[in-house]
């Protein structure tokens, strides 16, 4: 195998339907790579939904002992990363071809420890809504604040970044709080407006309701250390923007 550049980390739990489609599309990005599946104590096991693909040398596969969520899951997988960057996929999720080779050209361009890209909206059954969500070419910790605008399956990591700061704090949106703290020590992250991600939207999401996610969000900064009062300030900015680009969406379809 070529020095592995990526190690692409897909936590899977009872996804036998999706996770093919996920670990296919990892797998036929033109980088040296490791697919990392993080079995996350599922009925049907991952070697069992996998076994056509096992052969392929590419992919790696643990198996936790118990349900240990998706931040666990990821945690693991960066740890036993043997790429100098780490990607983080869902397995509702898949990418379009050229994904990591265009983040890698930015991250080094760039000289940044963090890159994400847009995505287009898929409903359940795979097929798609036609539309397309870009992201800023800069993203900045203050402009992260206002609106979590990285997803966390289009995400490319310097690994030694990741084992910096593991994800933590699940009744949270743990992946916003990451972005957060990179953010907070490197400055910026680098956005490719291309929609490499294909977003599959799930009726079973761990967000659920859309109260239970703003309360999520709300203790996002309260994990970052701000007082309530702050919290609340950036809670409603955040709210605001996302009022804003749903009555926009709605205006424009």
């Amino acid at each position: 195998m070529n020095k592995i550049v990526v190690s692409v980390i897909i936590p899977a739990y009872n996804s036998g339907k999706t996770l093919r489609m996920a670990v296919d599309s990892a797998l036929a990005q033109d980088v040296p790579l490791e697919v990392l599946v993080i079995d996350d104590a599922s009925g049907k096991p991952v070697k069992e939904t996998l076994a056509e693909r096992i052969p392929d040398e590419r992919i790696r596969i643990f198996r936790n002992d118990c349900n240990r969520g998706v931040a666990y899951s990821r945690n693991l997988g960066v740890k036993m990363a043997r790429g100098k960057y780490v990607a983080f996929l869902d397995a509702d999720d898949w990418w379009a071809g050229g994904k990591l080779a265009a983040q890698l050209e930015v991250m080094r361009r760039e000289k940044v420890v963090l890159s994400c890209t847009g995505r287009e909206l898929i409903r359940e059954d795979g097929t798609s809504t036609g539309r397309r969500i870009p992201v800023r070419k800069n993203i900045t910790y203050r402009s992260l604040l206002s609106h979590n605008m990285i997803n966390c399956s289009s995400a490319v990591i310097r690994t030694d970044v990741a084992r910096e700061f593991p994800m933590e704090h699940d009744d949270a949106h743990e992946d916003y709080i990451l972005w957060l703290k990179i953010l907070r020590k490197y400055k910026r992250a680098a956005g490719l407006p291309e929609p490499y991600l294909k977003y599959r939207m799930m009726g079973h999401s761990k967000s659920g309701t859309k109260l239970k996610s703003a309360r999520m969000t709300y203790r996002v900064y309260r994990y970052m250390g701000y007082n309530p009062v702050v919290s609340a300030c950036f809670f409603t900015s955040y709210a605001v923007h996302g009022v804003m680009k749903y009555y926009l969406r709605r205006k424009k379809h």
